[in-house]
């Protein structure tokens, strides 16, 4: 396809980046903690580091791997810890001794732990002592050999990090009891001074990270990206904010999506660390109250999240009063931002929330909203430089500007494959790099891209193609709703019908309510004939709201 979208870039932003300017995550890190040595690097409930402190602890971990664990480059090292300054202490660390990093949601059962620790092969597991207790329970079950134990203070130093780690322990009961014999504790590793440690060579080609998610085809598997996936699209995303970042800017990025998630590690714990402006880590971002009291504490300048999250801000009346003097952009991502959720945050913050677009296989920037944007516009942007797109038919054919296929993607961001999947990334990922995402989107005449659904998460009624985020952004209209998802269900005289699991705002609005309400907005065949009410709906880690469960829970039903 021509790269159409070149002519709407920002002034100031490259059509290409070189992935190659640096040789790997390590020599970009290192750049940062030199040049930005005494600034805060990231900071956590109130408390924070410098870029030279967390370089520092990391040489620490790094030294601790290559000499006590005598792991070598290419082993892999995983991570359970939800955002506290650890996080980025272990990730270096691990990096700088050429282990490849394994993330992981603090929140899996102990069936999904010993999934990933089982296929990825990790042989070092740093977990937070609230989780230690599910590690246990499969540890016998794996091949790791050796277990790091933080607890959430324990880099906040002195009578703090004591106070906190007690108040979590015994007060707020927040640690079960576990038991893991020669266990290593985190602060005895980077608190010593490592005189051993010898670098290893970094190449671009080698593996990063194994990041794990549901993919395009589903089912859990390791996306592997490279050092140099990884530094492209931190290059990519770097090159389209910074003309914006010419602005004075006072405060850090709000750091609420977990690190351990492809969005937040890339956006935020990569792109900002190279900016030089702190990560403000959020460790319970479902914690709505306590989450604002963080943003009064410091100011912030940066925000980045998924809808759900900005709407459940938008609903707490302390944050809508709120000093946004120092608030300049928020970045959304995760797939389907309503139009009605920023029309609201544009009226109180003052700012608009610009929408992108990306996958775990692309590290995970393709489209983003010039940064210039004013208002929300409905698409997820222009594809970033060095990126290619095009839009395929099921035959694989590209359809015409305006048509609706699936959105394919090329560029140096784009994974090197699924570990030990081969057939599987067959499937998704061509010979010459081409990436099929599986979603459905199309591209206007001058470049922007919009999703119109998941390719699994259409709705066929009586023939006819509903997509559940128009329906989803019409109800997400009306004020009596605070949350939405919409599926197909089994029909057995129109094949599907449409449903909508709603949270009320309001306690009086009811099934006729909405369905009058669609009817005004909505083709006949696109108004949901049922109507769920619900106290909440199911969500993955990072707060997007999971149809595919509702899905399996109506699947259990008859025809309607």
């Amino acid at each position: 396809m021509e790269k159409i979208w070149l002519k709407n870039y920002q002034e100031g932003v490259p059509a290409t980046i070189n992935p190659d300017e640096y040789s790997s995550l390590n020599q970009l890190a290192h750049e940062s903690f030199e040049k930005f040595a005494d600034k805060p690097c990231y900071t956590n409930m109130g408390e924070s580091l410098t870029y030279a402190q967390i370089e520092k602890m990391s040489i620490a971990f790094a030294d601790f791997l290559q000499n006590k664990c005598k792991l070598v480059p290419g082993d892999r090292v995983a991570i359970v810890l939800p955002n506290v300054m650890q996080y980025p202490v272990v990730l270096f660390g691990a990096h700088k001794a050429g282990c490849v990093v394994v993330n992981v949601n603090p929140l899996y059962t102990p069936r999904e732990l010993k999934h990933i620790l089982n296929d990825s092969g990790a042989k070092c597991v740093v977990i937070l002592a609230n989780f230690a207790h599910v590690l246990q329970e499969v540890l016998h079950e794996t091949i790791v050999q050796h277990i790091v134990v933080t607890e959430i203070g324990d880099l906040f130093g002195g009578l703090k990090g004591r106070l906190v780690n007690f108040v979590v322990k015994y007060i707020k009961k927040m640690v079960p009891p576990w038991h893991i014999p020669d266990a290593h504790t985190f602060n005895s590793i980077v608190h010593h001074h490592p005189v051993n440690f010898k670098p290893v060579e970094v190449k671009g080609e080698d593996i990063a990270f194994l990041q794990y998610t549901g993919g395009t085809t589903g089912g859990l598997k390791g996306a592997m990206l490279t050092h140099r996936n990884m530094v492209a699209n931190v290059l990519q995303a770097s090159a389209w904010i910074n003309p914006f970042l010419h602005h004075e800017l006072h405060g850090g990025i709000i750091t609420a999506l977990p690190l351990y998630h492809i969005f937040s590690l890339t956006a935020n714990c990569l792109v900002f660390l190279r900016a030089g402006i702190p990560n403000i880590l959020i460790t319970n971002p479902r914690d709505i109250a306590g989450f604002v009291k963080e943003l009064k504490r410091q100011p912030f300048c940066v925000m980045t999240g998924v809808n759900t999250l900005f709407n459940a801000l938008l609903h707490n009346d302390e944050f809508c009063h709120l000093d946004f003097s120092n608030f300049k952009f928020t970045l959304g991502g995760g797939m389907a931002v309503q139009r009605a959720v920023a029309q609201r945050w544009k009226e109180v913050t003052g700012v608009p929330l610009i929408e992108a677009y990306g996958l775990t296989e692309t590290c995970p920037a393709v489209t983003i909203n010039p940064m210039s944007l004013n208002e929300y516009n409905g698409s997820i942007g222009l594809p970033i430089p060095s990126t290619d797109i095009k839009i395929c038919d099921d035959d694989g054919n590209e359809v015409p500007i305006g048509k609706s296929g699936e959105l394919c993607v090329q560029g140096p961001q784009v994974m090197k494959g699924y570990w030990n999947k081969p057939d599987i990334t067959k499937e998704v990922l061509s010979q010459d790099g081409w990436l099929k995402t599986g979603d459905i989107a199309k591209i206007d005449e001058n470049g922007f891209v919009s999703i119109v659904d998941r390719k699994k998460d259409i709705i066929i009624v009586s023939g006819f193609n509903v997509y559940p985020n128009e329906v989803e952004d019409v109800i997400a209209e009306m004020k009596g709703v605070r949350e939405v998802a919409v599926i197909g269900v089994k029909s057995e005289l129109h094949g599907e019908i449409v449903k909508a699991f709603i949270v009320r705002k309001d306690p009086s609005l009811t099934p006729e309510d909405v369905i009058a309400h669609c009817h005004k907005e909505l083709t006949g065949y696109k108004v949901p004939k049922e109507i769920e009410f619900r106290t909440e709906l199911p969500k993955t880690n990072v707060g997007k709201v999971l149809r595919r469960a509702l899905r399996e829970e109506e699947q259990k039903t008859v025809y309607r």
